[in-house]
């Protein structure tokens, strides 16, 4: 049994990293095999989330105040939560196939960006383009005319400004270079090719007196 001290450091620990994240999903997994959760741990790791078998109190408790809060209250059962500080499309693609191969494992609720999201919610998360996929479609349209990317942005949700900010960085680092290296000539070289000019004409004689 774990001393009150090991119970508040565990409370405290979950509390940091819930405050910090931007997508939880709650789930259960009753009846799960070893070999199914090994799976199923390291599927979250590769997709940069994290995953946890919680108690109930202790969860509710470090969720208070965090942006899981409301998905976090009033817990029955065997809950287990994964969460990510990054793209959230990521964790619920990798979920999601581990849900269809363990049924098992199941998903109850979750939060992204704060906002609570149903089951259906985040099945269809799951469908969207991931971060690399998004950040290689604006690449694309940055070399397109600039309507083009107007009109596609507008079109993006708010929640994936990171993934355009970034992609914007990346082209403007990579393509700086070669950008300079094509620059028009210095306006010297100009000046090279612009013709001499003519000598003065001699002044005309006096009318005689």
């Amino acid at each position: 049994m774990k001393k009150r001290s090991e119970k508040q450091a565990d409370l405290d620990t979950l509390k940091t990293e819930l405050a910090k994240v931007s997508t939880l999903i709650l789930t259960t997994f009753q009846g799960i095999t070893v070999d199914n959760d090994t799976k199923l741990r390291r599927a979250v790791q590769a997709a940069g989330g994290k995953y946890k078998v919680v108690k109930n109190t202790l969860a509710e408790r470090a969720g208070a105040g965090t942006p899981a809060e409301g998905v976090l209250k009033d817990l029955k059962g065997t809950n287990s939560i994964a969460f990510t500080y990054n793209d959230p499309v990521a964790l619920a693609k990798a979920l999601t196939k581990i849900a269809k191969d363990v049924p098992a494992f199941q998903f109850k609720a979750g939060v992204v960006e704060g906002r609570v999201i149903s089951i259906s919610e985040i099945q269809n998360l799951a469908n969207l383009p991931s971060k690399e996929e998004l950040i290689s479609k604006v690449m694309f349209l940055l070399n397109a005319p600039a309507q083009r990317v107007a009109m596609a942005l507008n079109a993006l949700p708010r929640n994936l400004a990171v993934t355009v900010s970034e992609a914007i960085k990346i082209n403007k680092f990579g393509a700086g270079g070669s950008a300079e290296k094509g620059a028009a000539p210095a306006p010297a070289a100009a000046a090279e090719a612009t013709p001499e000019a003519a000598p003065p004409a001699a002044p005309e004689p006096e009318p005689a007196q």
